[in-house]
């Protein structure tokens, strides 16, 4: 068998395109809905992207740590690289242009994506290579029930739970009396401490993709869309009773996500991997240095809207109403191609990366 499935290559780049794509519109208030996360309750294509990347991280930790060992040195590894992502998340929520270039400390967010990324991580990893696929099973089932009862039935404080966008939604409560000030919202945090359970079992739906494509199986892609078109039907059917939510990462919404990924991965696998039709390579270089490229386009964003070029607008403002903004178009179709340009530079950065053998490891 190869030692890299190029599926799984091209996937994890194409999830960080499309995570950079979806943050970097020209104006947030001239956007089309598919590059929008739902308002709340349901799903749009742009909600799909960050649970595929926390899916091919468990993919990938089959890959990395199936012949690895339980053992000091292996857990040692893991401790590290998750510590790094959440100190790169914390960087970034932390950064501004102001000396000593840390915000106030009242103003910095806790949760983050890269934070999220590197919990995620950590556990997935950990449970990977101390239970057999069975055990995690059992154990993705039990948190998904968990989750759910925890997020329907504990009162807040007197008061019935809610789903909504309430003070008495557990995740939010939890959220707002250990973090403080520090969450996205008032109201809620898209990566808060709570909703991280169901995320971790994204990662570990991953882990079981990743088995079945180290395994010798020649009905590989048939297994792969079999279980993503069930995890789709099951999620939807869970969405009455649970909403499917990207905000709460709620239980139907980790099966509805990681169904399609595995769709979506299978398809990938079977032409590149079965039919050995080259495509993809330019999102297989941005998967060789996924968290770099996420990273540094994250950064130079923040930048982008922080730094005044004559004193009213951004680096960011000033590109886009000079060079994308036009008559001719439409403000929607104007913001799409800031993104896309935006997407295309860090598509080359990466492509330069990788022919230069330059990888860097997070």
């Amino acid at each position: 068998m190869k030692n890299r499935i190029l599926a799984v290559d091209i996937f994890r780049g194409l999830t960080i395109v499309l995570m950079i794509l979806v943050n970097t519109p020209g104006t947030w208030s001239n956007v089309y809905a598919p590059l929008l996360h739902a308002k709340w309750h349901g799903y749009t294509p742009t909600d799909l992207v960050f649970p595929f990347f926390l899916f091919i991280v468990g993919t990938s930790i089959v890959f990395a740590y199936k012949n690895k060992k339980a053992e000091a040195s292996t857990y040692k590894k893991i401790t590290i690289r998750s510590l790094k992502l959440i100190g790169l998340g914390l960087f970034l929520g932390a950064f501004t242009i102001s000396f000593p270039f840390i915000k106030e400390f009242e103003a910095i967010r806790f949760p983050g994506v890269l934070q999220r990324i590197g919990v995620v991580f950590f556990f997935a990893a950990i449970l990977f290579l101390n239970l057999n696929w069975k055990k995690l099973i059992v154990l993705s089932v039990t948190l998904l029930l968990g989750y759910w009862a925890l997020m329907t039935l504990i009162p807040v404080e007197g008061v019935a739970s809610t789903l909504e966008r309430a003070p008495n939604n557990f995740a939010n409560y939890l959220d707002v009396q250990i973090f403080g000030t520090h969450n996205y919202k008032p109201d809620y945090d898209p990566e808060g401490l709570l909703s991280t359970i169901p995320a971790i079992v994204s990662s570990l739906l991953g882990i079981f993709t990743g088995l079945i494509l180290t395994s010798k199986r020649e009905d590989k892609t048939k297994l792969m869309l079999i279980l993503g078109a069930a995890l789709v039907v099951l999620g939807h059917l869970w969405d009455l009773a649970f909403p499917i939510n990207k905000a709460l990462w709620t239980s139907s919404f980790v099966l509805v996500t990681a169904g399609w990924a595995n769709i979506f991965l299978a398809l990938i696998y079977f032409l590149t991997d079965v039919k050995n039709i080259q495509f993809g390579s330019i999102f297989r270089y941005a998967g060789a240095n996924a968290i770099v490229v996420y990273f540094l386009s994250s950064f130079v964003t923040k930048l982008f809207y922080l730094i005044k070029v004559d004193g009213e607008n951004s680096i960011h403002g000033w590109l886009f109403n000079n060079l994308f903004v036009h008559d001719f178009m439409s403000m929607k179709f104007s913001s799409m191609l800031y993104g896309l340009a935006v997407v295309s530079f860090y598509c080359l950065l990466a492509y330069v990366m990788y022919k230069r053998k330059i990888f860097v490891k997070v």
